[in-house]
């Protein structure tokens, strides 16, 4: 897809996010999305900010780190083979944004394990496709096949996480929230701060235990970050 839709006026692509935030909501260290924006000596961007000064993200950039961040998660792959296969399929789709991009989950995977050089065996390139795919599964897409909302991480990253926690660029300025009940996790994470415990929280929201407990994992990461 050419992703040649009026980005000015697209929330998507407006810069919405420091890389610090960025980071913390997508469990990566601030070091590693600094490298991808090019913001760490001799490393060039992987990732085009949506704007340099004040420098921020844009809902799509967080989509392209998360992408990043799913290829790499189960198996390291270099920045140097990740950007011959970026250049690669960019080429290939005419994007200035392939890994957001629907035709990279369809047709783009192989195409860019390939240009990578990703060829363990036949069946490892096989496996690490399908984990990518699996990770490509939450992110929800428009019927243009454009990300409209991702489903982060708070565990230990494994594809079939629970869907808790969701980022829409069109609710409460697209930061994470209850998916199901769409109220910012902050607001949870302040509360369970002053002193109330989770099951006046549930109560309160009417949601799971669970729910509750992945929005306070969130604090957990960010702090530590």
């Amino acid at each position: 897809m050419n992703t040649s839709q009026n980005t000015m006026t697209d929330i998507r692509y407006m810069p919405s996010y420091s890389v610090p935030e960025a980071a913390s909501y997508l469990r990566i260290p601030v070091s590693t999305l600094r490298a991808w924006i090019g913001r760490q000596r001799d490393f060039a961007p992987l990732i085009i900010p949506a704007q340099e000064r004040p420098l921020s993200l844009s809902f799509i950039n967080l989509i392209e780190a998360y992408v990043l961040a799913s290829i790499r998660r189960k198996h390291e792959i270099s920045m140097a083979k990740v950007r011959k296969g970026l250049n690669f399929i960019s080429s290939q789709f005419g994007s200035s944004h392939p890994l957001a991009d629907k035709e990279f989950e369809t047709d783009g995977i192989d195409l860019f394990l390939r240009e990578a050089a990703v060829v363990y065996n036949q069946e490892g390139q096989i496996i690490l496709a399908d984990v990518i795919k699996q990770y490509l599964k939450r992110i929800e897409r428009d019927i243009h096949g454009l990300p409209i909302k991702l489903y982060p991480f708070s565990g230990r990253g494994e594809p079939d996480e629970p869907r808790f926690i969701s980022i829409d660029p069109r609710i409460s300025f697209g930061r994470p929230m209850l998916a199901r009940k769409g109220i910012p996790i902050e607001i949870v994470i302040e509360r369970y701060g002053a002193g109330e415990s989770i099951d006046e929280l549930t109560n309160d929201y009417e949601c799971s235990q669970e729910e509750i407990e992945e929005a306070l994992r969130y604090r957990i990461w960010k702090e530590a970050a």
